[in-house]
This record gives C-alpha cells, sequence and structure tokens, in this order.
C-alpha cells in the first residue's frame, strides 16, 4: 500500500492507495501530521512507501518523522517521471504540475491532454501523444482575483465567490462576480479552443479546488476529476518502484 503526502499552502493531504485505487484520504493543518500519520500506520499497516508532494512549508522534523518508518520519496526536479520533461527550465517547474501531467500519462496513455488546474492559481499543462511535456501557462486563480480587485482599488468590496446570474452585473457586487467568473469561463474556453486548433484530438481534464464550482460551466467538454493530483503522485511512486 502507497501512502501519499500532498503539502499545500494551507492544507496537507493524506491519501492511501492499493495499486490504483485511493482507499482514504484526509486533510489536516500542519501540527497535525505526526498524529495524522500515525493514524494511517495503526490503520494500514500494510503502507510501505511515501511520496511527498509540497508547494508549502515543508516541515523538516515532521519529514524526518515520516522517513524514519517508511521508504519516502520527496518529489522534485530531480525524481524520475513517466513522461518526457521538455520544460525548458525544469527546476522552476512546480511539483504539483508534475504530478498533474503524471496523472494524464496513467489515465490517458498516448493522448494530447491539457490539463487545467483550478487551485490559488489556474495552470495549464500539456502533454503530447508522444509522452512529451511541452509546457502550458500560469494565471490568477478565482480567489485571487476577487482580492486583487479589492487589494488594487479604494473601493471595491472583498466579497464571498458566487455564481453570476447574468452576463450583466446590475450593482456593483454582481458586476465582480460577472467580471471575474465570466472572465475565468472565458479565457479556459479560449485556452481550450486554441489546443484544438492545433491538436484536433485534444482530451482535456479539469481538477483542482474550485472545479466542481465550475465544471458545469464550460462550453468545451472535459473530465472533472478532484483527485487527479494524487493519482499523479501515486503513479510517480509506483514509477520509481519498478526502476
Amino acid at each position: 500500500m502507497n501512502l501519499i503526502i500532498d503539502i499545500g499552502n494551507t492544507f496537507i493531504k493524506f491519501a492511501v492507495f492499493q495499486q490504483d485505487e485511493v482507499v482514504f484520504q484526509s486533510s489536516v493543518e500542519e501540527n497535525e501530521v505526526k498524529n495524522e500519520f500515525e493514524l494511517f500506520l495503526k490503520k494500514y499497516p500494510k503502507i510501505n512507501k511515501c511520496v511527498i508532494s509540497s508547494v508549502g512549508k515543508l516541515d523538516e522534523q515532521a519529514l524526518n518523522f515520516v522517513k524514519q518508518r517508511l521508504k519516502v520519496i520527496v518529489l522534485d526536479s530531480e525524481t524520475k517521471l513517466p513522461f518526457n520533461n521538455l520544460y525548458a527550465t525544469p527546476k522552476t517547474l512546480g511539483v504539483d504540475r508534475l504530478a498533474l501531467v503524471s496523472a494524464a500519462v496513467k489515465q490517458f496513455p498516448n493522448k494530447n491532454c491539457l490539463i487545467i488546474d483550478m487551485g490559488s492559481c489556474i495552470t495549464y499543462d500539456f502533454i503530447s501523444d508522444k509522452n512529451n511535456f511541452l509546457g502550458g501557462a500560469i494565471s490568477p486563480g478565482l480567489r485571487m482575483r476577487y482580492k486583487s480587485l479589492n487589494n488594487f482599488t479604494a473601493k471595491l468590496p472583498l466579497i464571498e465567490t458566487k455564481l453570476p446570474e447574468d452576463i450583466i452585473g446590475n450593482s456593483t457586487e454582481n458586476a465582480i462576480h460577472t467580471g471575474i467568473v465570466f472572465g475565468i469561463l472565458n479565457e479556459i474556453d479560449g485556452v481550450i479552443d486554441s489546443y484544438k486548433e492545433k491538436y484536433s484530438d485534444l482530451t482535456v481534464i479539469l481538477t483542482g479546488g474550485d472545479a466542481n464550482f465550475l465544471s458545469k460551466q464550460f462550453k468545451n467538454s472535459i473530465f472533472a476529476n478532484s483527485n487527479f493530483l494524487l493519482i499523479g503522485l501515486n503513479h510517480i511512486l509506483q514509477f520509481n518502484s519498478t526502476e
């Protein structure tokens, strides 16, 4: 059994895989890592391997605590990957993006895939049917856009995320919702259309914290999968275990 630890900016996600199947997952804050880890080992004593992905703060004490008990891979630019990484600056490429591309390789082998991750930022990652990762794009995420309007203006309020009812915002709050949400929808649909002009057989995967919020709003056909990053991390762990 495999243990997956995904360290984000706010929460740390744990997942247990039995081969390719998620059998359990949870999300905790940083100070709960040790307790959660011990609970997993007690509940699933057959866990023998672990992969750790971190885009947030990686606590060395917690890392050593895990390393003392399991064979651990800490994902970085030197980790062996199940695809050809043609990114011009591989050391600057986020490990979360590496995991997402690995998931596409696992679930859609030999396909042209565009993975769209709607997290703090919106990332676009493309891997070709020749198993070559070519790169993608990064743009501000949903909440980042709400916060930017508030931070960089004198009077626009910071409001909660909401699907607009109409393309025309009839109040300042509705205009913010309309501008942000329809802006993102049109951006993503536009990016997909641009890729389809070059790759007609494109497979599009949508994932990330805001994916469920917007998944039904796009005109383009997509696969929505909230566990895509975890699937990719597990695939990387399995790939390195057979090397």
